[in-house]
């Protein structure tokens, strides 16, 4: 079964938070309580984690993977310019609307790393273990003119292109040179849905985030990961927040950036999902 089509199974589901702001969501597996909180990246949502949902279903776990603010229906976040603690106090207002009071394994992939970390900071209690996947490091610590060209860049791809012209010219790279076309069409699919506006929110963050600042400060179980073949967040980088974490990295194989796509076995292995 395709991943587009697999992804029929895990409808999206909505919470409604107590300020009023609404994330959505899709859900797996049947344990009273929550086991594993899935954040994914920047050009994908919530159906990026379909191959981990399907291994969680009928299992004695349970699975959620979100649509960050400003994707989906999910509401953005206030600031124009927000910081990861702005993503980061979202994911514990969704988790409290669903009641979710034991810790959980704690999952960013690329941008969702560097909310991950960050809610792991500041609420290390809810957290028994952060596994960041390709991991985007963030440009807080560069050159102010290196942020400013990331950034730009970035933006001006998605206005000159739209969602749908950026996926058919950037799907493809999240993957290594050999992926099977029904992964390029669904990384391509999740990213075309993406709103411009919660997007341009996303890569301000990314523009701005730290993230070995605040790996380093953490003392809770870490894992950090990434394919071989990932162009995007190199294996050279995710080493380098691996060794912020004082972890060591661990190689999914020659899978691309979007690993939990592409690596599902590897990546459900370190996730405890089979």
């Amino acid at each position: 079964m395709t991943p587009l089509q697999a992804l029929a199974s895990f409808p999206l589901r909505d919470a409604a938070l107590a300020d009023g702001a609404r994330v959505s969501y899709r859900e797996a597996g049947s344990a009273a309580e929550v086991t594993h909180v899935l954040l994914h990246g920047i050009g994908s949502a919530s159906g990026s984690w379909v191959r981990q949902l399907e291994a969680a279903q009928g299992t004695s776990l349970r699975v959620l993977a979100w649509d960050a603010p400003g994707y989906g229906a999910s509401t953005p976040v206030a600031a124009d310019w927000p910081q990861a603690g702005d993503y980061a106090a979202r994911v514990w207002a969704w988790l409290d609307a669903l009641n979710v009071r034991t810790p959980v394994t704690l999952v960013g992939h690329s941008l969702g790393a560097l909310m991950a970390a960050r809610a792991a900071l500041q609420a290390p209690s809810r957290v028994q273990r952060l596994v960041l996947l390709s991991p985007a490091g963030g440009y807080g610590n560069a050159e102010a003119a290196v942020r400013e060209q990331k950034l730009n860049d970035r933006l001006a791809t998605l206005q000159r292109l739209g969602p749908q012209g950026m996926a058919q010219a950037r799907g493809a790279a999240m993957l290594s040179p050999g992926a099977p076309a029904e992964l390029v069409e669904a990384v391509r699919e999740s990213m075309s849905q993406v709103i411009p506006a919660g997007y341009t929110q996303a890569a301000r963050l990314l523009a701005h985030g730290t993230l070995a600042d605040d790996v380093a400060q953490l003392r809770l179980p870490i894992a950090v990961a990434s394919g071989s073949a990932d162009g995007i967040t190199t294996p050279a980088a995710c080493q380098a927040v691996a060794k912020a974490a004082g972890v060591a990295w661990n190689d999914l194989g020659s899978a691309g950036h979007a690993c939990p796509l592409e690596a599902p076995g590897n990546v459900n292995t370190l996730l405890g999902l089979n």
